[in-house]
């Protein structure tokens, strides 16, 4: 008998809303003492952390939605590729569970794998089933969500979904202790902007503006703290400077967003996965303004979870004016306790467990197996 530990495979790529988690996923089964392997695309190449210390193998995929005809074609034969890859590569390697994170390099792996009749888990990281990961639920043994209600699962699948959460960074988990800091009258109120790539024009455009509706007490008592475009740096400095809001500390990337997550009052923000994961964890008020073009508007329903569970103020961005946003940010400083309510409510609602009920899940499907 061979005494080498079983090997689990990770099929993960893209967007860090998809790695975050398979690298928290692949920090504990490794504290258990399982073997990894990591089935990504080309951009695997660039992982660091504890996926860039896995065995690799670069898996053909093509988008599950190629864009015309020739595009359909060209995702088709990209996908086929990658079913063939994988499947060679599982009947050699053996694992004894495949884990998928969504995204279309994903995809080749889960159906190899599906069909090869390997134990299969997938995980989704948004309140609406991802395209990938809904042609993949019907064919896998387990879905693990991120949220407790997730739309498009389809009632079929219902038995398989278990609710572990969505797993965030160390550096997240780490302040989650950190107390809530309720204002004083001697205070500013942090205000903490994070744009990223595609979020960060609308909040340049609109806060400097929003935030001049303000009274002049009330902008005496801010500090801003905002993520921006390169191109919009210069402008965004220039339209803070006019209306002479101070302090303003504007960058284009942060090197340490758990410690000004943890050190604000309010999170202005887009309503991605691992936004919504963070800000749960360590437990901080925000206002989410989901990005509109989102798959599926998965950002929207991803923010409406939190709003109901009185965690954020949602405002959908069609409506998000300077005088709607001063209006809500003149609420929310009239009113702190609210802010701290929310806080209170952003808390119960993390899961800082995720990885572990994900690795737990994963484990489980292994004892079934066997």
């Amino acid at each position: 008998m061979s005494d080498k530990k079983p090997l689990i495979i990770l099929a993960a790529g893209g967007t860090g809303g998809h790695v975050f988690p398979a690298e928290s996923l692949a920090e504990q089964l490794l504290a258990r003492g399982y073997r990894l392997a990591l089935f990504t695309d080309k951009r695997g190449a660039k992982y660091s952390g504890v996926l860039g210390q896995l065995e690799t193998q670069h898996i053909s995929a093509g988008s599950v939605a190629g864009r015309g005809l020739f595009g359909k074609i060209r995702s088709a034969l990209s996908l086929g590729l990658g079913v063939f890859q994988a499947k060679r590569l599982l009947a050699k390697m053996e694992p004894c569970v495949v884990v998928g994170f969504g995204g279309y390099p994903s995809v080749p792996t889960m159906i190899a794998a599906s069909l090869g009749g390997y134990a299969t888990v997938i995980h989704e990281q948004n309140a609406v089933l991802g395209r990938a990961n809904r042609l993949l639920a019907g064919k896998v043994k387990r879905i693990c969500t991120s949220f407790a209600t997730v739309d498009h699962i389809g009632s079929e699948n219902e038995g398989k979904v278990i609710f572990t959460g969505n797993p965030v960074r160390q550096a997240i988990l780490d302040k989650r202790q950190t107390p809530y800091q309720e204002k004083t009258d001697d205070d500013n109120i942090r205000i903490f902007v994070l744009g990223g790539s595609q979020g960060a024009q609308v909040f340049s455009d609109i806060l400097p503006d929003a935030i001049d509706e303000l009274s002049p007490m009330d902008k005496a008592h801010l500090s801003i703290t905002q993520q921006c475009r390169k191109e919009l740096l210069p402008q965004t400095k220039e339209a803070y400077a006019t209306k002479s809001i101070q302090p303003v500390y504007l960058e284009i990337f942060f090197e340490d967003v758990p410690k000004m997550l943890a050190n604000c009052h309010l999170l202005i923000a887009r309503a991605g996965a691992s936004t919504c994961a963070e800000v749960t964890t360590i437990g901080r008020p925000s206002i989410l303004v989901p990005y509109p073009h989102a798959t599926d508007d998965h950002q929207t329903r991803n923010a409406q979870n939190l709003e109901t569970a009185g965690a954020c103020k949602l405002i959908a961005q069609d409506k998000l004016t300077s005088e709607y946003l001063g209006k809500e940010l003149k609420s929310l400083l009239d009113n702190p306790q609210i802010l701290t309510q929310m806080a209170d409510a952003a808390y119960n609602a993390g899961q800082p467990d995720a990885a572990t009920r994900l690795a737990d899940a994963v484990e489980d499907l292994i004892k079934v197996k066997e």
